[in-house]
C-alpha cells in the first residue's frame, strides 16, 4: 500500500452510505461483519453515531462507529479500505469523532481492540487511550483476546494538549473537511 495524497470529507452515515461501508465491514471483518440491516438499525440507533470519511471521487473509503450513554463514549468500530489504509483516515475520524465528543461533553472514551492489532493500539495510545484491562475470548472468529482501553478526561489540560497537537499534525498531512451536525 502506498500512502496517497487527497482529500477526506467526513460526515454522518446515511442509508446511501450503507452499501459502502458494507463493502469495507465485509472487507475487514470476514465472514463475522456485520449485516447491511445491522448498519440501517444504527442509523436510527439513538445513543449510536456513525461516520463515513469520503475520497475525492466521494467514495466511502472509511468508516467509524460509537454509542453515547450521558458523558462516555464506546468506539464500536473503525475500520478502512484496504487500498485506503496508512493515509490517517482511521485517525481523522477518531478526530472528528472526539471533537463532537468536546462539543456533547463527553468525558470518557472506551473500546475494545484485538490485541494483535498493533497499529490501531498505537493510533489510540497516541490519543492517550491506556490499556485497563482484557476481555478474554472476546473476538468471535478466533478468540483472540481484546485489550479493554479508555481515555482520561478528555477535558483535562493533559489530554486536550496531546489532542491538540495530534490535530495540529494531522491536518499538515491530509485535507479534511467535517460536516457538522
Amino acid at each position: 500500500m502506498k500512502v496517497i495524497s487527497m482529500d477526506i470529507s467526513i460526515s454522518k452515515m446515511t442509508q446511501e452510505d450503507v452499501d459502502g461501508v458494507f463493502e469495507i465491514e465485509a472487507q475487514s471483518y470476514g465472514p463475522h461483519h456485520w449485516s447491511k440491516e445491522s448498519f440501517y438499525n444504527e442509523i436510527q440507533n439513538n445513543i449510536a453515531t456513525y461516520y463515513v470519511a469520503k475520497n475525492n471521487d466521494n467514495e466511502v473509503v472509511g468508516f467509524m462507529g460509537a454509542w453515547t450513554i450521558l458523558d462516555e463514549a464506546h468506539i464500536t468500530t473503525i475500520a478502512i479500505k484496504p487500498d485506503f489504509k496508512r493515509n490517517h483516515i482511521g485517525e481523522a475520524l477518531l478526530m472528528n469523532f472526539m471533537e463532537d465528543c468536546y462539543k456533547n461533553f463527553v468525558k470518557y472514551i472506551t473500546l475494545e481492540v484485538r490485541v494483535s492489532n498493533e497499529p490501531a493500539i498505537n493510533l489510540y495510545q497516541k490519543y492517550s487511550f491506556k490499556s485497563l484491562g482484557t476481555r478474554k475470548g472476546y473476538y468471535q472468529d478466533n478468540n483472540e483476546d481484546a485489550l479493554i482501553m479508555w481515555t482520561e478526561n478528555i477535558f483535562s489540560d493533559n489530554f486536550k494538549d496531546i489532542y491538540n497537537k495530534n490535530k495540529s499534525e494531522l491536518v499538515k498531512r491530509i485535507n479534511i473537511t467535517c460536516q457538522s451536525e
